[in-house]
């Protein structure tokens, strides 16, 4: 496997974001039950990523990359949930998203070429 992967990477640094986010809203917003949501579907995705990368087949592998495509969509819905209850504010929410959809379009065209080469071999 290669080492410069990036969904990997790009996951892993959207998981490390989320506990920072997670950090600051329990100690400076005393929010426990909506973050708590977002800090496991936030870093679900990357742990998803990986267990993908060592899958045992294709049909292994596309199931762990759908997880962690439902995964950053939820944490997409909390961070909107927590932008609009004021927790987070436009800036912090709006490049939080900019990295989930990012993520989301990344993971989707992984998906779409590998269930395209498997049914095209």
């Amino acid at each position: 496997m290669k080492e410069d992967n990036l969904i990997r990477d790009k996951s892993f640094a959207f998981a490390i974001r989320i506990v920072k986010v997670y950090k600051y809203l329990t100690s400076e917003k005393s929010e426990f039950v909506l973050s708590k949501q977002l800090l496991r579907s936030g870093t679900s995705i990357g742990a998803n990523v990986e267990e993908a990368l060592g899958a045992h087949s294709t049909k292994d592998f596309v199931a762990k990359l759908s997880i962690s495509y439902k995964e950053t969509r939820e944490a997409i819905y909390w961070i909107r949930l927590l932008r609009a209850t004021d927790y987070l504010s436009e800036k912090e929410a709006k490049s939080l998203l900019s990295d989930a959809n990012s993520i989301c379009r990344i993971l989707s065209k992984i998906q779409l070429t590998v269930k395209a080469k498997s049914n095209n071999p």
